[in-house]
């Protein structure tokens, strides 16, 4: 966010319009869609409301003093992960958690929203200061659970019969006609990764660290679905020899033929089901199936620290969730690293030299999660566009695939 701490009015209007973005994302979904868990590893909309005002409510305003009023039991109910905060609800039954009704959640967040705004406004200086990095810390959870909403939603409709749209007045996801891939070459050699000292960034982005490179290159777009519907027509999804072990364990467990949400030859989207784009990227594939298409294609996937390496000369723009459109577009030029689909690296997500997570319960925001999970990089059309940097690292187990993710391929040279 990088505002000044003394423009108390900037920090009020980004506290604003973060907390307005949200409910504005929930607001096309009726109290049912709110309420309903599409699997475990989704949560219903409802419960992304009541968190992100839990986490102001446990992290800022209670120390402080001036916490509202909140819902019975709200701390066991919303906690996500915090051990050192106390006991939590079952993740898997988070759809089961009915009262508070939604329109206590909602009234709950408005009194959350007007102590913020009492907070910013009241706080002495030296008492703003201590605590601005904590918000600004709140805000990016905030946006983080706007792009999880949004994927849980997707995960709850694909699963209607249906698939109906999450909204019917999205913009077109139209764009130009498939092309070959070109490369983006890169000598390799030392090169500097990870956050620097300032500005915002997560601890698990930090500290900034050297990393030797073999010349390498990388596509310069995604994967796209006419591929992959090449891949499954080669036999890609009952060929042994592409994939990893657990990969093919996984496969032959679940019955995959195809990525989510594939339907014959449309596709379940935030704005209802869809006739595949053969010229847009492939989405909704586990590390996987990423790895395996890779093997078939004759590349690989990229480490974290190559994309990093050509990412941090590129623009930071692309297809985010200010566009409105909340699918993947066709690729665009050479410069087309950011947005769209979150991309799959080689790299498991572990901890850089020197990392220490912070003190407290806030130190178990990333460091604890830092085993048997792989690292995406670049954001997606669900990702806010100032949400996202070169340095940003998301993180899924090699399974998962109900998030916005895709594929960008590599090759040594």
């Amino acid at each position: 966010m990088a505002l000044d701490v003394s423009d108390r009015d900037r920090w009020a209007a980004a506290i604003s319009a973060v907390r307005r973005r949200t409910t504005d994302l929930a607001a096309p979904l009726s109290a049912e869609d709110l309420q309903a868990q599409a699997m475990p590893d989704a949560s219903p909309g409802k419960w992304h409301l009541a968190h992100t005002t839990w986490f102001f409510d446990a992290f800022l305003l209670t120390p402080a003093g001036c916490a509202p009023e909140r819902p019975a039991s709200s701390g066991y109910l919303f906690n996500s992960y915090y051990e050192a905060v106390g006991e939590r609800h079952p993740r898997p039954d988070r759809g089961l958690i009915t009262r508070p009704a939604l329109d206590e959640v909602l009234a709950w967040r408005s009194r959350i929203d007007a102590a913020l705004e009492r907070f910013v406004r009241d706080a002495d200086s030296d008492r703003f200061r201590s605590v601005a990095p904590l918000i600004e810390l709140g805000l990016a959870h905030e946006e983080q659970h706007q792009e999880l909403l949004l994927m849980d939603t997707l995960a709850l409709l694909a699963r209607h019969p249906d698939a109906p749209a999450y909204r019917t007045d999205l913009r077109s996801a139209a764009g130009p006609a498939q092309r070959r891939a070109d490369w983006i070459e890169h000598p390799g050699g030392l090169v500097e990764t990870g956050a620097g000292p300032d500005g915002f960034a997560f601890d698990c982005e930090r500290p900034r660290h050297k990393t030797w490179l073999e010349p390498f290159a990388l596509a310069d777009r995604l994967v796209t679905n006419g591929e992959w519907t090449e891949f499954i027509a080669d036999g890609g999804y009952a060929n042994a020899a592409l994939w990893l072990a657990d990969g093919w364990d996984t496969v032959r467990r679940e019955g995959w033929t195809a990525p989510e949400y594939w339907r014959g030859e449309g596709q379940a989207t935030l704005a209802g089901l869809e006739t595949l784009d053969p010229a847009a990227p492939v989405q909704h594939v586990s590390l996987y199936e990423a790895d395996a298409f890779a093997t078939w294609a004759g590349a690989r996937l990229p480490t974290e620290a190559e994309w990093e390496a050509v990412a941090a000369t590129r623009p930071t723009t692309g297809n985010f969730m200010d566009n409105d459109i909340l699918r993947p577009t066709p690729a665009g030029g050479r410069d087309q690293l950011f947005g769209d689909l979150w991309e799959w690296t080689a790299s498991s997500y572990s901890p850089y030299p020197g990392f220490r997570p912070a003190a407290g319960a806030l130190g178990e925001y990333n460091g604890k999660f830092m085993a048997r999970q792989f690292v995406l990089r670049g954001g997606c059309c669900a990702t806010p566009a100032l949400h996202i940097r070169a340095s940003y690292r998301n993180f899924f187990h090699p399974h998962q695939r109900w998030m916005f993710s895709g594929l960008r391929l590599a090759k040594d040279l």
